[in-house]
């Protein structure tokens, strides 16, 4: 993640994670990212089963019985593993992980372990009751997920009143005192809605929402035409730190961040190299604490049948099961070739790449997304295709 209102807007500085010693297990969840012992944050999609039919849905989910699934017992022995691991934050996904009945039990059950517990929901199913079984748990956070205003989302999730029960669900979860924000995922279809989006987080009362880079996985594979262009990409993190600067001028501090796309952390320090040097070098400083993409490292997933995959958006690929070892024991086995060489990716990235090899920012990024390189080239070390930053600015020409 890259928080624009932490850097563009002055809302974290470098002292905020020092004073916690970065250390994962005591900083609280804005700061995470910049953590120097990187337990993985892991999403648990606990079901492939959904109510909606969103057309870049990365786990393939439709409305129907799927088998094999964790059962409760399993979750929890599963939290009991997160637990003494150190992992700090769960994210219970899905499918939409509330048509699983036990979800308040296995999220309650976090809690009382220690781990965050946080839920990402397409939001229609918070009703007022389910609103108040999540406040008595005690979440983290409920990040709801908004691809546009109504006719712009309805479209995307594939069911007409989509938006409107979302947006009850957000009420409901604010009515509990439930910290709750939006999650959207950008694309041509629905980047024109972005400046109604940070309108409706002001009239909405909002605090938080982070503007997810397409990753090409799932539904989503089929939409690699639908992706913006580099330089759209450009324009759109512009428009983001411009429509967040805005809100921070009127006083609410929104809190907005950028997924999957950590080219954007060097792109927001150039622009501020130009417009507050004294603030570009704190989030150069910022950006190295973060170190980039953290998939296999500070980021893993587990399905709902127990395959843990590096992230979410890699699911055709396998490090193990933890119905037959505990997800400690695997996330710690180098021998697997795809899990070693994310926790050590420069030199393969060296050695396949073009761009990425030669890009001043490496250390920053670390590689950007490599699940993309692979959807697109085949090869998992590859250049990043979405990554936006020109020759000159990665310092190409330099080599």
């Amino acid at each position: 993640m890259i928080g624009i209102s932490k850097l563009y807007c002055r809302t974290v500085e470098p002292s905020d994670a020092l004073r916690y010693g970065r250390d994962s297990k005591k900083l609280p969840s804005h700061l995470l990212q910049f953590s120097k012992d990187k337990k993985p944050v892991v999403v648990w999609n606990v079901t492939q089963r959904c109510n909606l039919r969103c057309v870049h849905c990365y786990a393939h989910s439709k409305d129907m019985e799927y088998k094999n699934e964790l059962t409760t017992e399993e979750g929890k022995a599963l939290i009991d593993d997160l637990a003494e691991f150190g992992c700090p934050v769960i994210l219970f996904s899905g499918g939409e992980p509330l048509m699983r009945k036990d979800l308040p039990e296995l999220a309650g059950y976090a809690r009382s372990k220690g781990i965050r517990a946080v839920i990402s929901t397409n939001g229609t199913m918070i009703t007022e009751e389910m609103a108040k079984k999540l406040k008595d748990i005690g979440l983290s956070y409920v990040g709801i997920s908004l691809d546009g205003m109504r006719e712009t989302n309805d479209k995307f999730r594939g069911i007409e009143g989509s938006f409107d029960k979302a947006l009850q669900g957000l009420h409901n979860c604010q009515k509990e005192g439930i910290k709750v924000g939006l999650r959207f995922t950008i694309n041509r279809h629905n980047v024109h809605d972005i400046p109604a989006i940070f309108d409706l987080m002001e009239r909405e009362n909002v605090p938080r929402i982070c503007f997810y880079h397409l990753v090409y996985s799932g539904r989503g594979s089929e939409m690699v035409n639908e992706d913006l262009s580099l330089e759209e990409s450009r324009k759109t993190v512009d428009l983001l730190m411009d429509k967040t600067r805005e809100l921070h001028a009127k006083g609410f501090k929104a809190e907005v961040l950028t997924v999957d796309n950590h080219c954007d952390g060097p792109y927001i320090y150039m622009r501020l190299l130009k417009e507050d040097p004294e603030r570009a070098a704190e989030v150069l400083e910022l950006l190295n604490m973060n170190r980039g993409n953290s998939t296999g490292i500070g980021f893993g997933c587990i399905s709902w049948d127990g395959s843990v995959h590096p992230d979410q958006f890699w699911r055709h690929y396998s490090f193990g099961n933890i119905r037959e070892r505990k997800f400690s024991e695997i996330w710690r086995d180098a021998s697997d070739k795809l899990m070693a060489g994310l926790k050590d990716r420069k030199p393969l990235i060296k050695e396949n790449a073009d761009r990425c090899a030669k890009c001043k920012w490496f250390d920053i990024c670390n590689g950007n997304f490599r699940v993309r390189a692979e959807a697109i080239y085949g090869n998992t070390w590859a250049d990043d295709p979405a990554c936006y930053l020109s020759k000159e600015e990665i310092g190409y020409d330099e080599f």
